[in-house]
């Protein structure tokens, strides 16, 4: 256990209060949600930046990441869902890429090949932590600020778009490092 992993295991312990504040009716519950959101939206800055810094990178720490990550991101975006922030396949379409890279991963570590992150994945991710902010904070904002409104349907959409395109390309780098036939035996291994 060192520093960077307490952080991303932080981050994961986040999530509940994220979703109680955020389908909570209250203007001050709101704010509470998008300012406990975007503390942990940072901790997943930091815990990389630490654990490289101070070259405690880990098995434990490079697994728990993107899973926290992930929660985070998805457990917001049910309760937007939930309280009408955004339409459920906006959801699906996020969460569903989430999953669809998250297994394409494991795949490719029991074939022994690694594909690394992109620039596409870590914009990705800022344009989804950015998206949902905006879209808690919307709820606690007036109806009548339009200019806000737009502003975070306006995020939210470049997330859908980065969120695609990202996952597209990471399928593309997947099957560009992978030779057919690794497929074709690993499936044959498989039941």
């Amino acid at each position: 256990m060192n520093l960077p992993i307490a952080l991303t295991l932080f981050r994961i312990v986040l999530v509940p209060p994220i979703m109680v504040f955020l389908i909570s009716s209250s203007r001050v519950s709101v704010l509470i949600a998008a300012v406990i959101f975007m503390a942990a939206s940072f901790t997943d800055w930091l815990d990389g930046r630490m654990a490289r810094r101070w070259n405690q990178v880990t098995k434990l720490g490079t697994i728990l990441d993107p899973v926290a990550d992930k929660l985070l991101v998805a457990a917001a975006l049910v309760s937007l869902v939930h309280v009408d922030m955004i339409a459920a396949w906006m959801a699906v379409v996020i969460i569903g890429r989430e999953l669809a890279v998250t297994g394409l991963r494991g795949v490719s570590l029991s074939m022994g090949t690694v594909v690394p992150a992109s620039s596409l994945g870590k914009a990705k991710t800022v344009s989804q932590y950015v998206a949902v902010t905006l879209l808690i904070l919307e709820k606690g904002v007036s109806p009548d600020l339009a200019v806000f409104h737009l502003m975070s349907r306006a995020a939210l959409w470049i997330a859908l778009a980065l969120t695609a395109i990202s996952g597209a390309d990471y399928f593309y780098r997947f099957f560009l490092h992978t030779n057919p036939k690794d497929l074709v035996r690993g499936r044959e291994r498989w039941p």
